[in-house]
């Protein structure tokens, strides 16, 4: 008996550490009066709110790293109802707060967070079963049904068992599918495909009501061309059927130089205009950058000491990088084909660079940049990106004011990309925004930066916005960022009527995407 009433208070004490430990990682009870309603504890998915420090923290981040926005929980859904409950207690409560769909935080700005809000955690979706769905078709090619947490790597690798994959991809595949749909999702070959929001079949949304919605091209199709391209303002995507085709086994890569941005451009245009190639991207190279990049390892070491020559000869050069797929049965005839392609181009003399790769490996192309600079620590920097859509009309001015000008007098460190895309390949009932002109380039200028100094590239993208607009030229943001109405006004154009329509429609009380400035 002494035993026992001497170890009771260490028993106790035990008892109230463990207890107090639970607490910290699923948050204290005082954190619901704080910043979100009380009655939130009485839902089920009270338990999978997160008041952790390092959950809150890692929400209140993205890729970017210029912006930090700290949410008051976390929610990790086990199921889609959880984050209907959560949007629908929102909606319904006094009190409403904002919430915001996360999947791998590689928004730029903040377009993933809800400050003192609920950050959904997507990714804890991924487990639960048949969140990749392939379904095989002999007249259509099939599709995938895929949970909007899924990351595009994966679905290319359960496509690949089927022996089939989407048409349209990104440069980076470690992004989820509701992220990309959101925006638009482009790469080198939305000019044959356009976007990946225009290979979208159908999909399952939670409105910011709190209802479940299946919507495609004819039921529900308001919400349908909403979502896609909507920055994530109407509502939150759970599954989307993407359409797909036979998978090529094979793939040949090559690369050309130019140093006149009139055969640069004119090349590119005529290479979008006729049949036979899959992939088409272009990008920029200044004196003194290396030939290669985190984006790619192309060049080969011997090939650096004539790249980097040509450059510096030049001051800035163009690389034309394009591909053709294929399989085995006609290895012996792809290299004669892609001649004929390139008959009459004007690249520089003996500056084109071939390579021969698998499908996988060509599309998975940024992963291995990424794994290296994540060994060297220099990932998880700021990311001062600027994304633009420029007309065809007015590419040549914005060279020779960007590229030419601001950029090369005061150099920059991170790929550079410039490539056209064909308008009649976009479904202009979607939300996305682009040039009003049959072709336009994108522009990616990818800068990566130290802690200290990323500023300094930001007042160089305000630079070049402020040049563009003193020049006339009509740039449209990808990814876009705005700090005003009249900005967002004027981004949208003569779709901002309709944006706002469907906005009052589907999230009147403007619960989703807070990060995205819009409507907040």
């Amino acid at each position: 008996m002494a035993n026992m009433c001497f170890n009771i208070p260490s028993l106790m004490f035990t008892m109230m550490y463990i207890i107090s430990r639970l607490m910290s990682i699923v948050g204290a009870p005082r954190e619901w009066t704080r910043l979100l309603p009380h009655e939130l504890q009485s839902l089920d998915l009270s338990h999978r709110m997160s008041f952790d420090e390092h959950l809150i923290n890692h929400a209140s981040t993205d890729f970017g790293n210029l912006v930090k926005s700290i949410p008051a929980a976390v929610l990790n859904p086990i199921s889609i109802d959880d984050i209907v409950s959560l949007v629908r207690f929102s909606y319904n409560s006094q009190s409403t707060f904002a919430i915001a769909p996360r999947g791998h935080g590689h928004s730029i700005r903040g377009q993933a967070m809800a400050a003192d809000g609920v950050v959904v955690d997507m990714r804890s979706l991924k487990g639960n079963a048949d969140r990749i769905r392939v379904s095989a078709s002999t007249e259509f090619g099939g599709w995938v049904d895929v949970g909007g947490e899924q990351l595009w790597i994966d679905v290319l690798h359960a496509c690949l068992e089927r022996g089939l994959a989407p048409k349209t991809w990104t440069d980076y595949l470690y992004l989820t599918v509701g992220g990309t749909l959101s925006n638009a999702g482009i790469s080198g070959q939305t000019f044959l495909h356009g976007p990946q929001i225009s290979n979208v079949l159908e999909m399952d949304v939670i409105t910011g009501r709190g209802e479940m919605v299946t919507c495609n091209k004819h039921m529900n199709s308001d919400l349908f061309y909403a979502v896609l391209g909507g920055l994530g303002q109407f509502g939150i995507i759970t599954r989307a059927r993407i359409a797909l085709s036979a998978a090529p086994k094979r793939v040949k890569w090559v690369r050309m130089l130019y140093h006149d941005f009139f055969a640069f451009t004119r090349d590119q245009e005529h290479l979008i205009s006729i049949k036979g190639l899959d992939y088409l991207e272009g990008s920029v190279m200044m004196d003194q950058s290396p030939a290669n990049n985190w984006r790619s390892s192309f060049f080969s070491p011997s090939d650096h000491p004539r790249v980097t020559s040509l450059a510096s000869k030049h001051g800035v050069i163009y690389c034309l990088e394009v591909a053709k797929y294929y399989n085995h049965p006609s290895i012996d005839s792809i290299d004669e084909e892609m001649e004929l392609l390139f008959d009459g181009l004007e690249y520089a003399s003996n500056f084109k660079f071939k390579k021969d790769v698998s499908y996988e490996n060509f599309l998975n192309r940024v992963r291995n940049g990424e794994l290296e600079l994540q060994k060297k620590g220099l990932w998880d920097v700021p990311h001062p990106w600027l994304n633009l859509f420029v007309p065809k009309s007015q590419i040549s001015e914005f060279n020779s004011g960007v590229f030419e000008g601001i950029l090369s007098k005061n150099g920059t460190n991170g790929p550079m990309l410039i490539y056209p895309m064909n308008k009649n390949k976009w479904d202009e009932r979607t939300s996305a925004i682009i040039p009003d002109e049959e072709i336009f380039y994108t522009i990616g200028l990818l800068h990566s930066s130290g802690l200290d100094d990323w500023e300094y590239l930001e007042d160089k993208n305000k630079e070049i916005l402020q040049y563009c607009v003193k020049a006339g030229i009509k740039v449209k943001q990808y990814l876009p960022h705005y700090k005003n109405k009249a900005d967002w006004m004027n981004h949208f154009g003569l779709k901002w009527e309709l944006f706002q329509t469907r906005k009052i429609k589907f999230d009147p009380k403007a619960i989703l995407s807070p990060g995205q400035g819009i409507f907040n």
